[in-house]
C-alpha cells in the first residue's frame, strides 16, 4: 500500500459514529451567542422583554435537544420520575449543550415540587457584556427556556425562571 494513505491517520476517521463528540469552539459559541443577544435586543423596550425572547429562543433549540440526545445516550428508554429526569438534565444535557455538568441540583428546602440548577459562571453570561442600564439582565433566561421545553417534552411540564443567586440558578417549580 502507498505510504501516503497510512502516514498520520486522522483522529475523525478512528472516532465511532455512535456518539459523536461535542467539538463546537468556545469562541464560536461565545460569537453566536452574543450576536444573538443583540439580535433580540434590538427588537424589545425592556430587560424584561429580552429575558423572554431569549427565553423563547432557548424553548426552541431545548425541544430539538432533548431527542437527539435521548436517542443518543438512553435509546428506546424517557425518564418517568422526577429525580431522574432531573439528573438527566444537570447531567448528559448540560454537558451536550454547555460543554460540563452543572455545578448543583438543589431542591427547596419549603416546597417539595421547586428545584434549583445552579451554575457560578454559566457560559451564556460569560461572553455577553452588560450596559449598566441593563444590569439586571441575565442571559441565562436562554437556558431557562431551553429547560423549560426539555421538561415539559419529557412529560413533566415546569415553569423555570433565571435568578442571580451563588452565580446564576435556575429556579424550576414543577406543575402539579
Amino acid at each position: 500500500m502507498d505510504s501516503r494513505f497510512t502516514r498520520g491517520k486522522s483522529p475523525v476517521l478512528e472516532r465511532a459514529l455512535g456518539r459523536p463528540r461535542s467539538e463546537l469552539s468556545l469562541a464560536a459559541f461565545a460569537l453566536l451567542f452574543s450576536e444573538l443577544v443583540q439580535y433580540c435586543q434590538r427588537r424589545v423596550a425592556s430587560v424584561a422583554e429580552l429575558q423572554a425572547r431569549l427565553a423563547q429562543l432557548g424553548h426552541h433549540v431545548g425541544l430539538r435537544a432533548l431527542d437527539a440526545l435521548v436517542a443518543r445516550e438512553r435509546p428506546g428508554r424517557r425518564e418517568t420520575k422526577v429525580l431522574g429526569v432531573l439528573l438527566f438534565v444537570k447531567g448528559p444535557l448540560w454537558r451536550a449543550l454547555f460543554g460540563r455538568e452543572a455545578d448543583k441540583l438543589e431542591q427547596a428546602n419549603d416546597d417539595e415540587r421547586t428545584f434549583y440548577v445552579i451554575e457560578r459562571e454559566p457560559v451564556v453570561n460569560t461572553f455577553v457584556s452588560v450596559p449598566r442600564e441593563n444590569s439586571s439582565l441575565n442571559c441565562a433566561a436562554f437556558a431557562a427556556g431551553l429547560l423549560e421545553a426539555v421538561l415539559g417534552a419529557a412529560g413533566f411540564p415546569a415553569r423555570v425562571s433565571a435568578h442571580w443567586h451563588k452565580g446564576t440558578t435556575l429556579m424550576i417549580k414543577f406543575d402539579e
